[in-house]
């Protein structure tokens, strides 16, 4: 028997063809596959009643016709998928407990799930912008959200077959820097012997840098001419900002180190410095961009809500009335970049929910732009996600207003989860606390991020976080460990192939083996809309379902058969847990 790797995607595929042979049906036609209720079967075709509404049918007579067709055709084989007809005109499919069983023979390894998964996105050459940070700032709590968020996303896209660049585009040619040399310069400060808190320094002098400007708005002039020298090239200010740059590269490469983030290549807002130029001649060349009060604009008097209380709305500023550059002139030169350079048939931008209207102007200056010139024009989405809270509800801060500092955050959850993993297991050594902890504790902190809806604000809780109960990391984690014991006591290896298992039986095997099908339609829901909580929830949901499962049929028991079935079923949740954490960047753990 040839089972689907992808059932619903191969319903759709069968009912489209078929529909095309049958009579009454046109070109328009779309099944519309999804999940099912479970109380009449495993998928449901709702296509039928649309397209019959809109042609003047019946949706039955025009449902029954397609099941007729599809039955006689040969595509579906009785023994693997029952159709039968619903309500209004739904087509219900119902796979066999020999389909569902020879699903779980036939996928049983993390390659054979991305064996099938690469046809999500099928080599679709994708560049995301990821995680971006701030040149010469510390991290702090506002920069978990990209890592964590793009780090799943990416690898996301990365196993559903996309050809992906992860491009670091960092904040290193705005308007921060004029500030910072001003301050570097009047103080006469060397960075060369700032040492191993160099980055400390910096950001602390960026922010009296600003507080100067406060006091003394003169200060300003001078820090906007410092910045227009050094986008002008000036010896001494470049040579200061290459310093900067360096601090900032070792201090973000060492988080990016333990948060296990993934960069293919970062070019900065200063690699655009020679292509901002041709943006301007573009834009001004196809109508587009104008002068108005000595800056570069583009107007888009079609999208109101830029107006909020003016009689015109704000243009999209491309250029500052002195000459520099700005955000706007970087990100449009990086969008023909990444098309000219990787050829991009997708751009996927990673930011906080306040950036949403910059990015829909930049999109519809870029969709403008790229078809007034015959450029071919990339996908171009904005991930963007809510603010993490504290119990009070507020922004996440230090007791004196102050954000937390990422590297501190990391090191407290390392700490709690290591008290927590020595209360539940004193006996391991301090070495195995120390990893396990390690894993729960950073693996924790992504998780309880992730599994939030990213355009929702969430509070952060680290009882909430750390708690082997619930939708949580360490709950999941566990469920990893405690298959793994399983296959210890039995001497067996769960990556190997286990023979000699009979059939599945009872209602808690038939459940699991259907939620381990469900990854792949968990994949494609995370995919959609780059929303990792499905995934969260998917993978919480095949935890309960193994538990269920693990509490109502003995794995050890006499009848070899039945123990190889229940053993394969151990294994096959071991693997897709073990894939989906991965996934979400949580590294597994053999015991705990």
């Amino acid at each position: 028997m040839k089972v689907w790797f992808n059932p619903s995607k191969a319903i759709e595929s069968e009912l489209s063809a078929i529909a095309v042979e049958t009579e009454g049906f046109g070109a328009d036609f779309v099944p519309g596959v999804r999940p099912a209720d479970p109380k009449f079967g495993d998928y449901q075709a709702n296509g039928v009643l649309g397209f019959a509404k809109k042609h003047g049918m019946n949706p039955r007579e025009l449902g029954q016709k397609l099941i007729d067709a599809a039955i006689a055709s040969g595509r579906f084989d009785p023994d693997m998928v029952e159709l039968s007809l619903a309500g209004p005109g739904f087509i219900n499919f119902k796979l066999s407990q020999a389909f569902i069983w020879q699903w779980q023979l036939d996928f049983s390894t993390k390659e054979d799930y991305q064996s099938g998964a690469k046809a999500l996105k099928g080599g679709r050459k994708i560049v995301i912008d990821y995680p971006s940070a701030n040149t010469a700032k510390q991290a702090h709590i506002g920069h978990l959200r990209p890592m964590v968020i793009g780090q799943a996303i990416s690898r996301l896209l990365d196993f559903c077959g996309a050809d992906l660049v992860r491009d670091n585009h960092i904040g290193d040619w705005g308007t921060n820097f004029g500030t910072l040399i001003m301050k570097i310069k009047r103080d006469g400060i060397d960075l060369s012997t700032l040492g191993e808190d160099a980055l400390v320094t910096l950001d602390q002098l960026y922010k009296d840098g600003s507080a100067l400007e406060t006091e003394q708005p003169e200060l300003r002039d001078i820090s906007r001419n410092e910045l227009v020298q050094l986008q002008n090239g000036d010896p001494e200010n470049t040579a200061i900002w290459e310093q900067i740059v360096e601090i900032s590269k070792v201090a973000f490469d060492k988080l990016f180190e333990q948060m296990g983030v993934e960069v293919d290549i970062t070019l900065g807002e200063s690699f655009y410095r020679d292509k901002v130029e041709r943006i301007y001649d573009e834009l001004t060349e196809v109508g587009l961009a104008e002068e108005s009060d000595g800056a570069l604009v583009v107007w888009h008097d079609e999208v109101k809500k830029f107006a909020r209380d003016n009689e015109r709305p704000y243009p999209f500023n491309i250029r500052k009335s002195d000459g520099a550059s700005n955000y706007a002139s970087t990100d449009l030169a990086t969008v023909l970049y990444r098309l000219e350079a990787f050829n991009a048939d997708e751009v996927i931008y990673l930011t906080d929910a306040r950036q949403q209207d910059h990015f829909q102007q930049l999109f519809l200056t870029t969709e403008k732009w790229f078809k007034a010139k015959g450029y071919k024009l990339p996908e171009l989405s904005h991930v963007f996600w809510g603010t993490i809270l504290g119990s009070d509800k507020k922004p996440f801060k230090t007791k004196s207003g102050e954000s937390i500092k990422l590297q501190e955050l990391l090191d407290e959850a390392r700490s709690r989860a290591f008290d927590v993993v020595t209360e539940k297991n004193p006996d391991l050594s301090e070495s195995e606390r120390h990893e396990i902890a390690e894993s729960v504790g950073i693996g924790a902190m992504k998780y309880a991020d992730l599994s939030s809806n990213r355009t929702q604000d969430y509070v952060f809780s680290w009882d909430r976080l750390l708690s082997f109960e619930g939708n949580t990391a360490p709950y999941l984690l566990y469920a990893v460990a405690r298959i793994n014991s399983i296959f210890r006591k039995v001497g067996i290896d769960p990556e190997a192939a286990i023979e000699g298992a009979s059939q599945l039986e009872t209602e808690t095997e038939q459940a699991l083996a259907r939620k381990l099908m469900g990854f792949v339609t968990a994949l494609e829901l995370t995919l959609n809309d780059l929303r990792p909580h499905f995934l969260c929830t998917y993978l919480y949901e095949l935890t309960s379902a193994y538990s269920s499962f693990y509490n109502s049929d003995k794995v050890m028991v006499d009848d070899e058969a039945v123990k190889a079935r229940r053993l394969i079923l151990c294994a096959r949740t071991r693997t897709v847990l073990r894939t989906g954490l991965e996934l979400l960047g949580i590294k597994p753990l053999e015991r705990m």
